[in-house]
């Protein structure tokens, strides 16, 4: 493979707002921005009973997924709910089902496709709806990155790790370097396993997850990890770090869980007297190790679901599920970790228009949206997404904090 190198373009002021209103194209992301036709307004009084109406029409030829940060308008629709993995092996499990609607992001929906048969067509009511922490690791850059590590001669040592957070092109490419696919409840088991093969890992494209799961769940030391930042020569790294370092973090965060700071969990403890902070393993190391417990998103929900009447919460995840899960415990004092509102902006795109939207063209007889990954792609992410399922072991509950 010959040498790849990547540079940063800053893109101009127009160019950002047309990506944001999506209109407008960004090559180098895994989102698609294009949103064809003309979609029902916003305050239409009629959206609900039309999405209602056009899901009935289409019957068991459609199956919707809604992952847990959709808004409460869209995720009254789904048939299913769950974090993006489960959401895919839902998708894979209705071979019947013609259409896979899915609101959520755009990787989700390239792992439902890498995942589903080749007659489903997969949708996303919004192809706006990308990642920024999926966006934050492109193949040119990963690939760069790799020769790095091959002009070193350490490659041949090191293993590919990618979150399910992440594009279908990320995932091929661990695919090929016989890598594995991870999610925030199976981290410490790919990892493990990961060191069965080599003696370090590329950890994709989350900082947090990886330290946190190595550091925290594993043993490793802070020394262990370095970050290896794709806009610098070399990562921003010397020779020396890369050779020594176990974990090569790449310097990726998610949008949200990245904005909580051991301030806000401070300040929190001080507002609520015996108060229990749970957050995500995508949050900073800093807040992690000040929590009280640490775990997935599903993790979370069976947490408050299981915990005491009259116990506190401070949940430092994303605010459309902490707000589902206070009005669902009504006997317990469910609250954000923050102060500041902190939604998932591009989970956000998909709302009630698009939904209706893309269930009425569907009714008459138009695909829009729909996401498709390549066949090439899709074979080395299968094969990594397949090592992933063939883990030994079954996933445990996190334990709490030390």
């Amino acid at each position: 493979m010959g040498h790849v190198t990547s540079t940063w373009v800053e893109p101009s002021n127009t160019a950002t707002a047309l990506l944001l209103l999506g209109r407008g194209s960004d090559p180098d992301t895994e989102r698609g921005v294009e949103c064809p036709g003309d979609l029902p307004a916003p305050s239409d009084p009629d959206l609900v009973a039309r999405a209602a109406a056009a899901k009935a029409k289409l019957g068991s030829k459609v199956f919707v997924l809604g992952h847990h940060y959709q808004r409460d308008e869209v995720i009254q629709f789904a048939d299913v709910t769950g974090d993006s993995f489960k959401l895919a092996r839902e998708a894979a499990a209705r071979p019947d089902a013609e259409y896979i609607l899915f609101c959520g992001v755009h990787f989700m929906a390239e792992s439902a496709d890498i995942l589903t048969t080749d007659t489903q067509r997969v949708i996303l009511p919004d192809l706006a709806a990308g990642c920024s922490m999926a966006d934050m690791a492109v193949l040119g850059q990963v690939e760069a990155a790799w020769d790095t590590l091959t002009e070193l001669g350490i490659a041949g040592e090191t293993v590919p790790v990618t979150y399910m957070n992440s594009s279908a092109d990320i995932k091929g490419f661990v695919g090929r370097n016989g890598g594995v696919v991870c999610t925030s409840s199976n981290a410490k088991r790919a990892l493990d396993w990961a060191f069965e093969q080599g003696s370090k890992v590329l950890f994709l494209p989350d900082q947090h997850l990886g330290r946190n799961t190595a550091v925290l769940e594993m043993g490793l030391s802070l020394d262990d990890c370095v970050l290896y930042d794709p806009h610098k020569p070399g990562g921003g790294l010397t020779p020396e770090q890369l050779r020594d370092a176990k974990m090569i973090l790449w310097r990726g965060h998610c949008s949200v869980h990245g904005r909580f700071t051991l301030e806000s969990v401070n300040d929190v403890r001080e507002r609520v007297p015996g108060v229990n902070v749970l957050v995500h393993p995508e949050c900073r190391h800093e807040v992690v190790t000040a929590a009280d417990y640490i775990g997935s998103t599903e993790y979370i929900i069976k947490t408050i679901e299981a915990a005491p009447a009259g116990s506190a919460w401070a949940l430092g995840t994303e605010l459309n599920l902490v707000r589902r899960l206070a009005l669902a415990h009504p006997d317990k004092q469910v609250m954000f970790l923050d102060k500041a509102v902190c939604y998932c902006s591009t989970m956000n795109r998909i709302d009630l228009p698009h939904l209706v939207w893309a269930l009425e063209e569907l009714v008459a007889g138009r695909v829009v949206n729909q996401i498709t990954v390549d066949v090439d792609t899709a074979h080395h992410a299968r094969v990594a997404l397949d090592q992933m399922l063939a883990l030994p072991g079954a996933d445990t509950p996190p334990a709490a904090a030390a």
